[in-house]
């Protein structure tokens, strides 16, 4: 069993900063795909940022340039770094982690965290 569990959401204004991490703990060989999602009621959990374990990044469009995702490896941990914060960003942000365990692979999610951005 794993867990993925978040720290560093909270309330901020338009424009401000807030970095959110993650850390896995738990039966661990070897984590793939790293990333963040978030969700907002009434609608899908969409993707935000993902990191392959190489260090390869993927973002949302609506992130790009003002979010940025990180890993390390050796912690087994993800981060997001989130500039200019804008009100639509508002949502329950989840962290993700693919795990590897050589013959099957496996998912888990974080429990979210709240990032609210007033305008």
């Amino acid at each position: 069993q794993v867990q993925l569990v978040e720290s560093g959401g909270g309330l901020v204004q338009a424009g401000g900063s807030l970095r959110l991490s993650c850390a896995a703990s738990g039966r661990i060989f070897s984590i793939a795909n790293m990333g963040w999602y978030r969700q907002t009621p009434g609608k899908q959990r969409e993707l935000v940022a993902t990191i392959t374990a190489g260090g390869t990044t993927n973002y949302a469009t609506s992130v790009k340039g003002r979010f940025t995702i990180s890993r390390d490896n050796a912690k087994n941990t993800v981060s997001l770094q989130m500039n200019s914060l804008k009100p639509e960003d508002t949502a329950v942000y989840y962290c993700h982690g693919r795990f590897d365990y050589g013959t099957y692979i496996d998912d888990y999610w974080g429990q979210g965290t709240q990032v609210t951005v007033s305008s």
